[in-house]
């Protein structure tokens, strides 16, 4: 964690401290009078410090957990994380906010693409090797899974795939591998791009993403991670891909994580996979031996691409 990040909790947990002592450990407007009159709305003061108070607490907070607990629109709570970016106490991510560091800061695919490459190929042709003729399977969006996309393009079977996805990138380049086939007269997969809500690593995801996926049934899904821990499992900074990442896993018979190792003890914001949810680890460089007993002890294959 960087010094600008512990002096950005240290604020955020002493400016917190200070006014806790002093009132209940959530706000809550005052009982309705016996003549029945509305209670009295929160302060904006009152709403953000417990929007602080649930970060300093959990790490982060969404908007529609605090839509619920106080009652008050979303407008007006987004208002509030506003307010407290502003003042450097938070920071936003999609559907809500996180403590200022890390675990909220989603990098863009542009940034990410030129990092690892050679590991990430790797990866991604460990991982195309699982994949058998006929086959229908899943991407999630990222770098380390475009390089599985890249892979599958040059499989033999590759016409014999259904290949479903709501990368843009792997979606393009699956495209473009189809039509070179149907031009050379052969068999070309079948690809399907789900729609969505586009992140900064060119995901679609969200409710459309998620309704799209509904009752997909897919041999294997291919899937990244922000993160990794033995703990935690598989991590986002964005809360709406978490969902829909759950949608693509939900739709597998087995779930690939394919996760180079500068990924192991990344925090994410979100889990979206237990590590007990991962039926094949693919990486880069072989894990500590007791990660890698916990691993299979949880059920897990670990291939370590060569």
């Amino acid at each position: 964690m960087s010094d600008h990040v512990r002096a950005c909790v240290l604020l955020v947990s002493v400016w917190h401290n200070t006014r806790m002592a002093s009132r209940p450990s959530r706000p809550s407007s005052p009982a309705p009078p016996a003549g029945g009159e509305a209670p009295t709305p929160l302060l904006a003061r009152q709403r953000q410090e417990f929007i602080l108070e649930r970060v300093a607490t959990s790490g982060g907070v969404r908007v529609t957990d605090v839509v619920e607990a106080l009652e008050v629109s979303e407008m007006t709570v987004r208002r509030d994380i506003t307010e407290l970016v502003n003042q450097g106490l938070v920071e936003r991510v999609h559907g809500g906010a996180v403590a200022p560091g890390p675990t909220g800061h989603e990098p863009r695919f542009t940034t990410k693409s030129g990092l690892r490459t050679e590991a990430k190929q790797r990866i991604g042709a460990a991982a195309a090797a699982l994949v058998r003729p006929g086959d229908a399977v899943a991407l999630s969006g990222g770098t380390t899974t475009l390089a599985v996309a890249r892979a599958l393009a040059q499989l033999p079977h590759l016409g014999t795939l259904t290949i479903i996805t709501n990368s843009l990138p792997a979606a393009q380049l699956l495209f473009d591998a189809a039509d070179a086939a149907r031009a050379e007269g052969l068999s070309a997969p079948a690809v399907l791009l789900t729609g969505g809500e586009l992140t900064p690593s060119n995901a679609l995801v969200g409710p459309v993403a998620v309704d799209a996926l509904a009752g997909m049934q897919v041999e294997w899904t291919f899937i990244g991670a922000h993160g990794l821990t033995l703990e935690a499992g598989l991590m986002t900074p964005n809360l709406t891909e978490a969902t829909t990442n759950e949608a693509l896993i939900a739709a597998a018979r087995t779930t690939v994580a394919v996760v180079d190792s500068s990924k192991w003890g990344v925090l994410g914001l979100r889990t979206f996979c237990a590590t007990s949810g991962i039926g094949v680890l693919v990486t880069d460089s072989p894990p500590q031996e007791d990660a890698r007993n916990h691993l299979e002890a949880a059920g897990a294959s670990v291939i370590v691409a060569q």
